[in-house]
This record gives structure tokens, C-alpha cells and sequence, in this order.
């Protein structure tokens, strides 16, 4: 299963993160984001979409959070 990290100290908000994956990553109030960590099979092409969009590369994937994450 992939695994996804969010820099929270890179975040924006601009939120495109959650336009095209809103069942994994939701704004809380105007500056905080919360997302889920554990990325569902079905929701995997979503959230690469998502990294992708970020416009600061706040959104780590799969291998590149492997260091650390538990």
C-alpha cells in the first residue's frame, strides 16, 4: 500500500490536493490540511494526480517516505 506524507511546513493551502483527491486530503478551516496517510488502492492515480498539482511539492509518495515512516 502506498503511503503519503504532506510537508505541513511547505503547505500553502492552495488546496489543489483536495480538488482532485477530496476522499484523502480535506482543509480544516483556512490554513490546516488533513489527510490520511495509508493511500487505498483506488485512490492511488488521485493522490499522484494531487502531488503532482501541489504547487510547492508538499506531497511525498511511496518510496520517498519510506525513511521514517513507521
Amino acid at each position: 500500500m502506498m503511503r503519503t506524507v504532506v510537508d505541513l511546513t511547505r503547505c500553502q493551502g492552495y488546496a489543489q490536493c483536495v480538488f482532485l483527491a477530496p476522499d484523502m486530503f480535506e482543509l480544516h478551516g483556512e490554513e490546516g490540511l488533513l489527510y490520511t496517510t495509508a493511500v487505498p488502492d483506488d485512490q492511488v492515480e488521485r493522490v499522484r494526480q494531487a502531488a503532482a498539482a501541489c504547487p510547492v511539492q508538499a506531497i511525498l509518495l511511496g518510496e520517498e517516505v519510506s525513511i521514517g515512516v513507521r
